[in-house]
């Protein structure tokens, strides 16, 4: 196996278990949320996430300042996903929120044929209506969302813009995964702060005591250390080396771990069908490995590979 296909590999090995700790964290955000605000929520766990990835900042002092430009603009991206995404899950279920996300499946293949002219595969095409067929399952066929779920609807759509932005942007960057990571945690904690200091209604309180909150810094401990850091590096390494879409594919697991772990830990149900409809997007991600044979025997992947830089 060639070096390239191997980076391939690993990188859908990454992001499956990118699916899997994203899945989770929304459960895990909700119970956080009973003790602390969205925007102190936010700015405490990127913040801790720029501080411990901070010694990657030295390779800014050689990046050109359009990498620069287009890394902010990836971080800015972000905030707006987690402002929507966050404060969709304090309004609606865990599990909700997991499936919902998902149309960013959906969203990203029609994102990257506007803004990168690449028109989607036909087994791409079948993944997508795949998975928005499960998402009709769960959702119980009603599409009239509530404010929360607009707002996991919203933060959908700039899931599928930012992994279109942060494509191009990595695809010609020579920035090194982990400090474009850095970059965008800053971006998000200093956006939070200032959205907290400006907005009245969300008052700054002070942080639950680790003596008497115990689950809360555990939870924070985990958005930290696995839904941030790990999961955001290996978006990076991995978008950097294969298309917008097959990342987005291979996430699509997601809202099935979601409402796993949202049954387990809070007690959240599903119907029958809505099983079915996450089992249908399962099998939508597994669609984004498979090397799909032609008539005359050869294999072809389902999508190019954007760079082979190690």
């Amino acid at each position: 196996m060639s070096k390239q296909k191997r980076l391939l590999w690993i990188s859908d090995l990454m992001l499956l278990a990118v699916a899997m700790v994203w899945g989770t964290s929304y459960g895990v955000a909700k119970s956080a949320l009973a003790f602390y605000p969205v925007l102190g929520l936010l700015a405490l766990r990127f913040g801790l996430t720029f501080v411990v990835l901070s010694p990657a900042l030295r390779s800014l002092r050689r990046a050109k300042a359009s990498e620069l430009a287009g890394t902010l603009g990836t971080g800015a991206l972000l905030l707006g996903i987690l402002l929507a995404e966050t404060f969709g899950i304090s309004l609606t279920r865990a599990s909700n929120a997991a499936f919902l996300i998902s149309l960013c499946v959906v969203l990203t293949p029609l994102v990257e044929w506007a803004l990168l002219h690449r028109k989607p595969s036909h087994v791409e095409g079948i993944a997508v209506v795949v998975s928005l067929a499960g998402a009709t399952l769960v959702s119980g066929g009603v599409f009239i969302p509530t404010a929360g779920d607009a707002l996991i609807l919203l933060a959908a759509l700039l899931r599928a813009l930012m992994m279109c932005v942060t494509g191009r942007v990595m695809r010609d960057s020579t920035l090194a995964p982990l400090s474009v990571t850095a970059v965008q945690a800053g971006t998000v904690a200093f956006g939070s702060v200032i959205a907290a200091l400006v907005c009245p209604s969300q008052p700054w309180p002070a942080l639950p005591t680790l003596a008497g909150h115990g689950s809360f810094w555990m939870s924070i401990g985990y958005l930290v250390s696995a839904c941030t850091l790990f999961a955001f590096f290996a978006q990076n390494f991995a978008v950097k080396r294969s298309s917008p879409t097959r990342v987005a594919l291979l996430m699509g697991s997601e809202p099935a771990f979601g409402a796993l772990f949202a049954y387990a830990w809070l007690g959240e149900h599903l119907s029958a069908w809505g099983w079915v409809g996450g089992g249908l997007m399962v099998f939508a991600s597994v669609l984004a490995t498979v090397r799909w044979q032609r008539s005359d025997g050869t294999s072809v992947d389902m999508h190019p590979v954007i760079s082979n830089e190690a």
